[in-house]
Parts: C-alpha cells; sequence; structure tokens
C-alpha cells in the first residue's frame, strides 16, 4: 500500500471552449477521508473529476492542485496516475482486442515504475477478483467489451484495488447499477479505506452513500461548492431537493439557467 498524501484544490477554474465550469473550487481530501459531491445536472461536477485527471477537453485556466508535494497540474495524466490520483468512469472505455487481465498487469507496472512477474501478477488478481466476488474468467474477454454496466463498473473497482491509489475519484460509479452490483463497488472502496486511501464520491443520489458512508459531503452548484455538511446533508437533499439551497443562498433559477446549470 502506498503512503497516502493529502488533496489540496484551491480556487480551481476550468473552462471547455469559451465557456467557463468550475468558477473558483476549494476543496481539502486528507488521508483516510471519503468526501462526497452532489449537486444539480450541469454544476461542474464531472469537470472536477476530468479536471483532475488531465483531459485535455477541460483548460484549467486558474488555481492551483497538489497531491502532497506534487503540483498536478504541472504534470500529465500518466505522472498523475503514478503519483496515486485514480478515476473511475460514469462510462468506461470498450478496448477490443485487449483482455481484462492484459490490460490490468500493464497499468500496476506503470504505476510501480518496474515489472511485476505473471505469477506474482496473478496472485494479486486472484486474490482481487475473489474480493469483487467476480469470475475468473472475466479476466480472459477483451476490456469492457460486450460487458453490462454492472460489469463494466466492477472492472474499475478491479482496477482500483489492484492500483491502491492515493486518492480515488468515483464520477457517478452508482449510474445504472443494480442493489448487488452497487454493494461490490461499496465494498472494494471500503476494503481499501484507512490512512493511505481517500475518496471523492460524485453522485446524483443518495443510495450509494448508505453503502459508502462519507466524512463530509460538499454541494456543487455554479461551479463552486456552495455547502459542506455531514452524511446528514445527504439526506436532506434526497428528501427536499436542492431548492432550499438555492433560496438559503439567494441563488436564482433564472440565474443559474443563464449560466447553463439547472
Amino acid at each position: 500500500m502506498t503512503t497516502g498524501a493529502p488533496l489540496i484544490v484551491e480556487d480551481l477554474r476550468v473552462n471547455i471552449g469559451e465557456k467557463q465550469i468550475l468558477k473558483g473550487l476549494n476543496l481539502s481530501v486528507n488521508p483516510g477521508e471519503i468526501h462526497a459531491i452532489m449537486g444539480p445536472n450541469g454544476a461542474g461536477k464531472t469537470t472536477l473529476g476530468f479536471s483532475l485527471m488531465g483531459h485535455p477537453r477541460y483548460e484549467v485556466t486558474g488555481g492551483s492542485v497538489k497531491l502532497g508535494e506534487l503540483d498536478v497540474l504541472s504534470v500529465d495524466v500518466s505522472e498523475r496516475a503514478k503519483a496515486g490520483l485514480f478515476l473511475a468512469f460514469q462510462y468506461p472505455f470498450e478496448v477490443s482486442g485487449v483482455t481484462v487481465a492484459n490490460f490490468l498487469r500493464q497499468a500496476v507496472n506503470a504505476k510501480r515504475g518496474e515489472e511485476v512477474s505473471v505469477w506474482d501478477f496473478q496472485e494479486m488478481l486472484t486474490d482481487k477478483m475473489a474480493l469483487l466476488e467476480m469470475d475468473e474468467a472475466f479476466a480472459a474477454r477483451y476490456l469492457n467489451e460486450g460487458f453490462s454496466g454492472g460489469e463494466k463498473k466492477r472492472n474499475e473497482m478491479l482496477q482500483m484495488a489492484l492500483l491502491e491509489p492515493k486518492i480515488a475519484i468515483l464520477d457517478e460509479t452508482d449510474s445504472g447499477l443494480d442493489v448487488d452490483a452497487l454493494k461490490v463497488v461499496a465494498k472494494a472502496v471500503n476494503t481499501l479505506r484507512g490512512p493511505n486511501f481517500g475518496a471523492i464520491v460524485i453522485t446524483h443520489y443518495h443510495r450509494i452513500l448508505d453503502h459508502i458512508k462519507p466524512d463530509f459531503v460538499h454541494v456543487l452548484m455554479n461551479g463552486r461548492i456552495v455547502k459542506s455538511g455531514g452524511p446528514e446533508l445527504a439526506l436532506e437533499i434526497e428528501k427536499k431537493g436542492y431548492d432550499w439551497i438555492k433560496a438559503e443562498l439567494g441563488i436564482t433559477d433564472e440565474a443559474l439557467d443563464a449560466q447553463g446549470v439547472k
């Protein structure tokens, strides 16, 4: 297990084309902490995840991101991954002709900066697949090709379990999952949970937070985190939606609509 490191995001500003999406976002995630990010559609939740990982579509125009002593914004995607950042996609990509096992072994080798023997990797893979209740035959299939939504998410969690990141970002990993698959996703996070691991769980719904109890819940709206609290905040949002937060902060629907946030 790698040594944990805090993720510190300060005044992060991000554009997609000419449109500003994040408008001065601040967030601190310490080792051992689980942070949930909630908010209406278009608020910038996915933008946050992709920006932290360095997707080229997202242009960072201001602010800073540190993972321990690393200036995250100064290095490319591969260096961010090697340093301990991990992003679980909402819609994982298919790669025909590359098996799950081969992909995962290459990912582990790249993260460690050294070749892991076939036997050692196979032992690691078998252990993690057992943890996630996955048939070993799964490893011989082509990456995400023909996978159900739940299988794709299990594969993301398998990758996370093998790479043991310092900070994992789960971008609506609960989307489209049935209860059993959701429990497997939660089990992967909860197994890693500890002093060397932190996570950002981006979600629309409270249900995943029944299985992954967050330390903090943040509401992202209009490109900024506008409200933070404990797990009870997610329950309040589940019952009341976001209108009460808008009213509390004096944010009108007209102002959000004008900026493309609904």
